[in-house]
């Protein structure tokens, strides 16, 4: 009785179009006050304190306003142009070139969204002058921009290394192979579309000159998520200190050596990361209440018992998790989602022998689909406006894209090695 009433609300709240933060806290709350729990409400208030405490979390604003710099400090831009000097002469090359650069700038970022409109307002105009329609370029660039979620200075990554205790440094090397194997996917899909359609043959290969000026000129961004993994692998720095080494490093580079920020502009870029910031520290703390409630009710555990009753073999389980995380994505953000799922299926996983670095690893490839699919589809939303297309537009070119990026996450659920393998070298090393 008690999930279906706190979930429940909660869905029905979020629907009506309240904030997740309030339809949280309302949902608890009204929980305990309309079964007679004898839960005093000063618990919840403790809850929702206690759950932004740990010293982690000091690393999501920080990755946020490294993303920022570099997204407003034209590294995107460059980035774009290496893409396009190294592959835009394949069939589909500019969706090929959509496709690397997002995964490039993600491994900067960490941010889907971010992601999104940096390359998105610069290669959009391009592919629709090359003939590519509004719905294909702006579907293309949703699932494209999801490839953040899945490389190393994710943020869902942190967030659930927090939740779960895994390691953050192996936890960041798992997602690298499966954010490759997805980009890969969808290169194939643009290749394919542009063979098709005839929309887009190619350019000319570029010089071997050209390439190098690429390189360099674009050398100062891409090293800075390798100083950072290296930082952290390595045992040097913190996850927490590596994300303040992300935000000195983009300070330097962007207003020293591309010159393309002011001091001047720092303070609004720093206003703006942290409002970003206290939207999701403000949402890990309500659901810090929830989970209060949930563990005392000993919901866990009732989930647990019904679920065996389903699926009695880890690969069920893992099909009814991909299940269950494609259709709650679809009504909540990736974030969300995971502070509320997350506690609920990680005792499931451990009792079917599930890892959990490759569980934490396949709970964000499911929840970066929902990020391209409406109605949530923060990234779809962003493209959409970019591209100026409508839903009309998006939705016959929607299937194939999130087809691959679907095949994708069930080669990351049932491969395991694809999550573990660079791990492994790593630690042998």
């Amino acid at each position: 009785m008690l999930p279906l009433v706190l979930f429940g609300s909660f869905f029905a709240i979020a629907l009506m179009g309240v904030p997740i933060l309030f339809a949280l806290l309302a949902a608890t709350v009204g929980t305990i006050v309309v079964l007679g729990l004898q839960h005093p409400m000063e618990v919840v208030y403790l809850s929702f304190i206690s759950g932004v405490e740990p010293f982690i979390l000091t690393a999501v604003p920080m990755f946020i306003l490294a993303g920022a710099l570099l997204a407003m400090g034209g590294v995107g831009r460059r980035i774009v142009h290496l893409a396009r000097v190294l592959l835009g002469w394949l069939p589909g090359g500019l969706g090929v070139v959509t496709v690397f650069s997002c995964m490039i700038f993600g491994g900067i970022s960490g941010s889907a969204i971010a992601d999104t409109a940096a390359i998105g307002s610069l290669i959009i105009p391009a592919m629709l002058e090359r003939g590519y329609s509004r719905g294909f370029a702006a579907v293309l660039l949703s699932v494209a921009g999801t490839l953040a979620l899945l490389m190393p200075l994710s943020i869902p990554f942190l967030v659930f290394a927090f939740i779960s205790g895994v390691s953050m440094r192996t936890l960041s090397m798992a997602g690298l192979v499966p954010a490759v194997v997805l980009a890969s996917t969808l290169i194939v899909v643009c290749i394919w579309h542009g063979k098709r359609t005839g929309c887009d043959k190619g350019d000319e290969r570029a010089t071997r000159r050209v390439i190098l000026d690429a390189i360099l000129d674009s050398g100062p961004a891409l090293l800075m998520p390798l100083i950072i993994i290296g930082g952290v692998w390595s045992g040097f720095f913190t996850p927490s200190e590596s994300a303040s080494c992300a935000v000195v490093y983009g300070l330097i580079i962007s207003i020293y050596y591309y010159k393309d920020l002011t001091w001047r502009q720092i303070p609004q870029l720093i206003l703006k990361a942290f409002i970003t910031s206290a939207v999701v520290l403000l949402v890990i703390g309500a659901t810090g209440g929830m989970g209060w409630l949930v563990t005392a009710e000993q919901v866990a555990s009732s989930m647990a018992e019904w679920v065996r009753s389903v699926a009695t073999q880890q690969w069920e389980f893992l099909l009814l998790f991909n299940g269950s995380m494609l259709l709650l994505g679809i009504f909540i953000e990736p974030l969300p989602a995971m502070l509320l799922s997350a506690p609920l299926f990680l005792p499931l996983a451990q009792s079917f022998g599930v890892d959990m670095v490759h569980f934490g690893v396949i709970m964000t490839a499911n929840l970066a689909i929902a990020l391209a699919h409406p109605p949530v589809g923060a990234t779809l939303f962003v493209s959409a406006r970019l591209a100026n297309a409508t839903m009309a537009d998006i939705l016959p070119n929607l299937w194939s894209l999130l087809g691959a990026a679907v095949v994708t996450v069930l080669l990351i659920t049932f491969v395991p090695s694809m999550t573990h393998w660079l791990p492994a070298i790593l630690h042998s090393l």
